[in-house]
């Protein structure tokens, strides 16, 4: 199995409705997939990450997407800004492999009855990593030192 890597913010507050057994927490997905572990560049990573402002959001909205229920994040623009400057940096990894026209930040739930709103706050972005077994784990955290 190929490993891959993904670009995540956590979302702690919502771990109890996510849980698929693969080690990835509840999350927004910023970059995914992204770039094979071996061609990861972690120092420019951090270059591009590190002037972004840590921020609140609120999960407020429930959305039913084919298979999955999703969670709305508001304010949606930070997120997509994160998104929009990663894939510049890498445009040969655009967002869900070039699938969709749109950026639309969610955190998908893998329970119902998921508590709204629900207040949670961005201050790093995670990079994770696939091991060949199908496993997730946190290969290194990217602080958000920006100024807002």
């Amino acid at each position: 199995m190929p490993r891959r890597t993904a670009l995540i913010v956590a979302v702690p507050e919502a771990a109890a409705y996510y849980d698929l057994g693969d080690g990835v927490p509840a999350h927004v997905t910023i970059l995914f997939p992204f770039a094979p572990p071996g061609d990861v560049d972690e120092g420019a990573l951090d270059a591009v990450l590190a002037p972004f402002a840590p921020f609140d959001f609120t999960l407020d909205r429930v959305e039913r997407w084919e298979a999955a229920s999703v969670v709305l994040p508001t304010p949606p623009d930070p997120f997509v800004a994160l998104t929009r400057a990663v894939w510049s940096r890498w445009p040969a990894w655009p967002p869900y492999g070039g699938k969709h026209d749109t950026i639309v930040p969610h955190l998908t739930t893998t329970r119902e009855g998921i508590p709204l709103p629900l207040a949670a706050r961005c201050s790093d972005v995670r990079l994770i990593e696939e091991d060949g077994r199908g496993r997730w784990r946190t290969r290194r955290t990217f602080a958000l030192q920006g100024v807002a």
